[in-house]
């Protein structure tokens, strides 16, 4: 037996005695009809079973789905768990729901055959993340379509980036005025090869365009050479993800080491890492600030309402996300931008 006809739009309509237009406007555009109107539509439709305008029809109508694919590094899950990510997502979908555009968002660790059908039609990708999503590299996707980087530097596409390298100098800088004896670099993915540890010199760095970690460990090395250190004697200590739990561990091995060999300053690349710190020499009686300072990085609100509160760099990753998403729907040029950070003094570090 045959499925029931779909009701079309123009037949919606004209059972309603309203314009196309109204009833497209009801589903996509519900700020130019009165909230009576609107509600009016949407009831009719619903009882007669119009579920909206065809997407794929307008799609091969109009050349366009208003559809922006945001492509992050990790799993969806973890993305949207994370403060950073999550502040970006949220200044993009602001930019995209002003200007009626849906927002699509896939996983780079899903292979490009698994994505989901509708990234085939959308009209521009932002790719985001520490590494280069592999799904945004794949020859799989359209091509011709814009794609705005955020946090690497793919050759040939422009990116939105912050101050990485001189914010990080700046908050090193800050916390070498009083001199540790024993400074110490906990890194977020800086390694070719997995390492959740220690960095060794059999370990490969990946190369600055694809991972913002290599500008701010330079920024770290320029404040410890100024301040007379040698950078390559500094350990490094590597995370390989930016959650309490993949991060405790090395934490844990940091902080138990020997009174002598421990160190007495942990220059952090994020607020998550610092804060994992905080926790875990906190179960130990390690004083912060008086036997060990700590700083992070993102300026994220957890760390600015606990107590001690974290010394950090706060970056607007909501601006960064208007930005790109102005970019891709060709509000402002599709060039290089560089967003600027401020030093936040907490008392983890003061």
């Amino acid at each position: 037996m045959s499925s029931p006809r779909r009701i079309t739009l123009k037949e919606l309509a004209a059972e309603l005695g309203v314009s196309t237009a109204s009833v497209s406007n009801a589903f996509n555009r519900p700020d130019q009809l009165s909230p009576a109107l609107r509600e009016r539509i949407l009831g009719e439709a619903k009882r007669l079973g119009y579920r909206g305008p065809d997407a794929k029809a307008r799609s091969l109508r109009t050349g366009r789905s208003r559809i922006i694919a945001v492509v992050l590094a990790e799993s969806l899950t973890y993305s949207l768990n994370d403060a950073v990510a999550s502040e970006l997502l949220s200044g993009i979908a602001e930019v995209l729901d002003a200007h009626g555009h849906t927002l699509l968002l896939l996983s780079g660790r899903q292979h490009a055959s698994q994505a989901p059908g509708s990234a085939s039609i959308a009209d521009g990708f932002i790719a985001y993340g520490l590494l280069p999503p592999t799904l945004m590299v794949s020859a799989d996707l359209p091509a011709q379509r814009p794609l705005v980087a955020v946090d690497f530097s793919p050759e040939g596409y422009p990116a939105v980036h912050i101050d990485n390298e001189p914010a990080s100098h700046m908050i090193a800088r800050h916390a070498l005025r009083t001199p540790p004896r024993r400074p110490a670099i906990v890194s977020l993915r800086l390694t070719a090869e997995p390492c959740n540890g220690r960095v060794t010199q059999a370990h490969t760095q990946l190369p600055p365009e694809q991972t913002i970690t290599r500008s701010r460990l330079a920024g770290f090395h320029r404040a410890l050479e100024e301040r007379g250190f040698t950078p390559s004697a500094v350990p490094i200590w590597n995370i390989e993800e930016n959650t309490f739990e993949v991060c405790a561990p090395v934490i844990a091995e940091i902080l138990d080491l020997p009174d002598e060999e421990r160190p007495d300053l942990l220059l952090c690349m994020s607020d998550r890492i610092a804060l994992t710190a905080l926790t875990l020499a906190e179960q130990r009686g390690i004083r912060v600030p008086e036997d060990l300072r700590i700083t992070g990085f993102d300026g994220i609100a957890e760390g600015q309402y606990r107590a001690p509160r974290l010394t950090t760099v706060r970056q607007d990753s909501v601006e960064k996300g208007r930005i790109a998403a102005r970019m891709i729907l060709g509000l402002e040029p599709a060039e290089p931008r560089l967003l600027h950070t401020a030093l936040m003094i907490g008392d983890s570090c003061p």
